[in-house]
Formats: structure tokens, C-alpha cells, sequence
């Protein structure tokens, strides 16, 4: 199993270019299954999450081919309606193929998302609202079973925001009868550049990026080319990663707009923040201070980002009070931060940090992705070594997370498994 080692106190310096957003790559992948003619997707994250979404869709009896940062999908005829628990089970976004499937092909079984009871993620919402539409839909057997002659629109309020409720139910109305309207909706700019490509394949979507999303639904869609969008978690990252080292960092092909919220909380840290089009520039010239951060849906402070924060506020002059209002249980990283010496008191969804001139490294597991990457940006401004063992949980969402980090100065590598080092060092 890999493992990432990393001797921190080093300031990071140079330039980070960003890659694709994952959050945004996999609906639009799981949307190509809603028409015919082929599609091809340019700046695709190479990350586990987007390979395992290609597996089920070639599984379902789609065509797919990957070179390098480009997917083709071609879904004209699908040979299954199934999404199996194998699969499933490694990724909570296979789910997004049940409005899909429901949609184009009038039904579909999609394994329940494994590790999380029902009400732990709304996917609950996602069956209510295929209801609204005209599904019928049970769970039978660890399975979601959807059936519909052809879908109708409906209105479809939605009890609280979901990304991914809000993506599979906009899918399934592009090919309903009549007009959906969705009311509190998401409002993240995954769900937008979901809407772009749709609406390039013949959809007619109105309102993505508001919390009213309106679809009037067509017979058919076709296929389609697009460009994938910048990962904002991924650009936050970087950022991050700058601060909590004292360095100067240029994260580029980036869109400014989305990573407003971070942007604001590390400018209160104290931190230089600079921004132009495409690009953001991080200089941190002093101790960070301690700012508080809770984290809301979209346009508020990502959940995505709040380990990272959390590795930050760490070290920073002061206590900060770090409230998880998004997701339960999403704390798991605090005792391994302790490892390193971080000053942490949980209390419900609030984590009390109380800063520290320094981390100590230390061995220290990731259970989570964006836990990884706090724990790794922990480790880069720690004494000594740091070895983050789990990193498939990195793979997921992050591309060559090590590589781009080594080429800002970063001492960090990858060894594999037990065997020796691979990549960079």
C-alpha cells in the first residue's frame, strides 16, 4: 500500500497549475449516458474516481476511451441498467447514474453507496424527487430499483441542498415530459459547468447556479464537446499549502470567482492574496493568525477545504473555533493532527484549535481524501518526517498531489508499497 513521506519546514516557491475538477468531471461523465453521438471531454482529472466512473460506464456498455487528460464516450446502446455494488462501493458518485438511466432508458438499479447509512448523505432526495418525476422506485437487496415509462415534470423543492441530488434529478428532467423546477437547489459551480455541457448536448436548463434550477425537458440529446472546469479544492489546496509554509505560490488556470470564501479566510490570516483572471497568487511572510471557519454549501467555506484550514489553523497565532455544518463525522483527521502535536478539543461539530509554533512529523493515516490532504499539508510544515499512509484515499480526487508539490519545493515522496521509492524524491 502506498505511502507519502514528507520532511517539512521548507516554504514552497514557483508556480502550480491546477487540474480539472473531479466534482465536475464525474456527473458529466455519468450525463453521457443520456444520449446518443459521441462526446468528448477535454481536461479531465487523472484520478481513481474518474477511472472507476469509466469502469461503469463501460460496464453499463458505454464506450470509453482515455488518452491522457481526454475522455471519448459513446452511449448509443447500453447493454445494462445495473450499477454493482463492486463498484459502488469505492465511490458515493456512481449514484449519479440513476437519473440517467431512469431517464433514457426507463430504468435502472443502482447499488446503495456503501459505508453510509441512508440519511447520512440525502440520497433519500434523490429517490423522492425521481417519485415527483413519475419513477417508481424501492430498495430491494442493497439496490435502488427505478422504473418509469417516460418521466414527467414535476416540482421538486428539495428538504436541503444536495450537489449530487440536484445533478441526477437536473439529468433525469432534461429528457422528462414537460418543465421540472427544482427549488433549493445546490448552487455549486460543479453543477453549472454540468448544465453547460447538457445544455451543448441540446438540454434546455435555465437557472444552474441559483437555488431555482428550471428544465424543459426534449426527446433526445446528442453529443457534445467540453472543456471539464478548474478544481477549486484543488487550487484551495495549493493555496493552503503556501500559507501554512511561510511560502510564495502562483496557482494558475484557476477561476478566482470559486475560491472566494478561502480566499477571504486566508487574507484574515494574514496572508498576501493576489488575483487576475486565471491565476492566484499566495505570499505568507509572517505566522498565520487564527481566523474561525464554518463550513456552508455553496457559496459559503467548502467542507472539502476544512481539513486543510484545519492543518493551517494548527500552527497559527491564537485559537480558532472550526464548525462542520455540512457533514457529520467529518473530524476523523483531529487524532492523527494530535499525532503531530496539534492542540484540539471536539465538541459535537466544533473543533477547538489552539495554535502552535510548530508540528512535529510523525506516522500518521488518512481516512478520508480531503483528510489526506490536510494531513499532508500538515506534514509539509512539520519538524522532521511525515509518512501519510491510505494515499489511495489521495488518489482519488487529487492528480500527481506529490509531483506538484516537489516542483514547488516540497522534499516529498511516494514510496510503493513496501518496495522502494517510485516518482519523485
Amino acid at each position: 500500500m502506498d505511502r507519502i513521506i514528507i520532511t517539512g519546514g521548507k516554504p514552497l516557491r514557483g508556480d502550480v497549475r491546477v487540474s480539472g475538477a473531479k466534482n465536475a468531471a464525474l456527473p458529466i461523465l455519468a450525463s453521457t449516458i443520456l444520449g446518443g453521438g459521441d462526446c468528448v471531454l477535454s481536461n479531465v482529472p487523472r484520478v481513481k474516481d474518474v477511472e472507476t466512473m469509466g469502469k461503469l460506464l463501460g460496464m453499463l456498455g458505454a464506450s470509453v476511451k482515455s488518452e491522457g487528460n481526454r475522455i471519448s464516450v459513446g452511449s448509443g446502446l447500453l447493454r445494462s441498467t445495473e450499477a454493482p455494488y463492486e463498484l459502488v462501493k469505492t465511490m458515493r458518485a456512481s449514484v449519479l447514474v440513476l437519473g440517467p438511466l431512469v431517464a433514457r432508458w426507463g430504468e435502472a438499479a443502482v447499488s446503495l453507496p456503501g459505508g453510509c447509512a441512508i440519511g447520512t448523505r440525502p440520497v433519500n432526495l434523490h429517490l423522492a424527487g425521481l417519485a415527483k418525476l413519475g419513477a417508481e422506485v424501492s430498495i430491494e437487496h442493497g439496490y435502488i430499483r427505478a422504473r418509469a415509462k417516460r418521466l414527467h415534470g414535476a416540482r421538486i423543492y428539495l428538504d436541503q441542498p444536495t450537489v449530487t441530488g440536484t445533478e441526477n434529478l437536473m439529468m433525469a428532467a432534461c429528457l422528462a415530459e414537460g418543465t421540472t423546477v427544482i427549488e433549493n437547489a445546490a448552487r455549486e459551480p460543479e453543477i453549472v459547468d454540468l448544465a453547460l455541457f447538457l445544455s451543448k448536448r441540446g438540454a434546455r436548463i435555465a437557472g444552474a447556479g441559483s437555488d431555482v434550477i428550471s428544465v424543459d425537458g426534449v426527446s433526445a440529446l446528442h453529443g457534445a464537446e467540453h472543456e471539464v472546469m478548474p478544481d477549486r479544492i484543488e487550487a484551495g489546496t495549493y493555496l493552503v499549502a503556501g500559507a501554512i509554509t511561510g511560502g510564495n505560490v502562483c496557482v494558475e488556470g484557476c477561476l478566482p470567482g470559486h475560491l472566494e470564501a478561502i480566499i477571504m479566510k486566508l487574507r484574515e490570516s494574514g496572508v498576501e492574496v493576489t488575483e487576475s483572471k486565471e491565476h492566484v497568487r499566495l505570499k505568507a511572510t509572517r505566522r498565520p493568525r487564527s481566523v474561525d471557519v464554518k463550513t456552508l454549501a455553496y457559496p459559503g467555506f467548502a467542507t472539502d477545504m476544512q481539513a486543510q484550514m484545519m492543518a493551517l489553523m494548527c500552527v497559527a497565532e491564537g485559537i480558532s473555533v472550526i464548525t462542520e455544518a455540512v457533514f457529520e463525522s467529518r473530524f476523523i483527521h483531529v487524532p492523527e493532527l494530535r499525532r503531530m502535536g496539534a492542540e484540539i478539543k471536539v465538541e459535537g461539530s466544533h473543533a477547538i484549535v489552539n495554535g502552535i509554533g510548530k508540528l512535529t512529523g510523525a506516522p500518521v493515516m488518512a481516512s478520508d481524501l480531503r483528510a489526506s490532504a490536510g494531513l499532508i499539508l500538515a506534514g509539509l510544515a512539520a519538524d522532521g518526517d511525515t509518512q501519510v499512509s491510505r494515499v489511495y484515499h489521495l488518489d482519488r480526487g487529487y492528480e500527481r498531489i506529490e509531483d506538484k508539490l516537489y516542483g514547488l519545493g516540497a522534499v516529498i515522496r511516494r514510496v510503493k508499497g513496501d518496495a522502494g521509492v517510485a516518482g519523485t524524491g
